[in-house]
């Protein structure tokens, strides 16, 4: 749903859809996917969506209908190559193309990535020479980096979102997308972590992403760092 501001100009404001994301943590029973022994690192996000033409095309074809509306944004889940990135934007034209043919009306889409891989961290300059906007998933780019299952109790004590390894990739993120004029933002729960929210401002992310009971909390700290 496009979300409006109740007032005189009705402006529309920016909707950022991300693009099916189940697998892992995240299970949708009716989609009939086989068990997995280590689904964190196996069959979710784009991984479905590349394989599934069936399940990618209505997402994508909703998502160009609903532009025409305002300015609508995908962004896509589980990145780690170049040529992924190529593969969906391919997969677009070939939706803008269908949707044409069609006489259906459609909007422009902003096409972002989300890095949640240290693959996709490292090769950050190329990704964003490819797309728009860089949403990092620190939840998963944690876990991956430190090779730690966050839904496993028994490693909390070893679970440290502050490590150095992981703070020099955000760096990195940040650096190389601004590199090639494009916006990153911070998505997952150490958006919300006020103890670096000076180091996310210092490293120039543009967005951090939060629930909506943290966002007076962090605009706040954002003010007073800015002050």
């Amino acid at each position: 749903m496009l979300l409006r501001i109740p007032d005189a100009g009705c402006q529309i404001r920016p909707l950022v859809i991300r693009t099916l994301d189940i697998g892992a943590d995240k299970q949708a029973d009716y989609f009939g996917l086989e068990h997995e022994e280590n689904p964190a690192l196996g069959y979710r996000g784009i991984r479905i969506c590349l394989t599934r033409e069936d399940i990618f095309r209505p997402q994508m074809r909703a998502i160009y209908r609903a532009a025409v509306h305002g300015p609508v944004s995908a962004m896509f889940p589980m990145i780690i190559s170049v040529d992924e990135v190529r593969q969906i934007k391919e997969f677009c034209r070939k939706i803008q193309s269908e949707l044409y043919a069609e006489n259906i009306p459609f909007g422009e889409v902003e096409l972002g990535i989300m890095i949640e891989t240290p693959a996709a961290a490292i090769i950050s300059r190329e990704l964003a020479k490819e797309v728009s906007f860089f949403s990092v998933g620190t939840n998963d780019l944690t876990q991956y980096t430190l090779a730690i299952d966050r839904q496993n109790a028994k490693l909390e004590a070893f679970h440290d979102p502050h490590h150095p390894a992981i703070l020099s990739l955000l760096r990195t993120i940040a650096e190389n997308a601004h590199a090639e004029g494009i916006w990153a933002g911070i998505c997952g729960e150490l958006g919300a972590d006020l103890s670096l929210t000076d180091a996310f401002l210092e490293m120039g992310y543009d967005e951090l992403s939060v629930s909506p009971s943290k966002i007076l909390a962090l605009r706040k700290k954002v003010c007073e760092s800015e002050a």
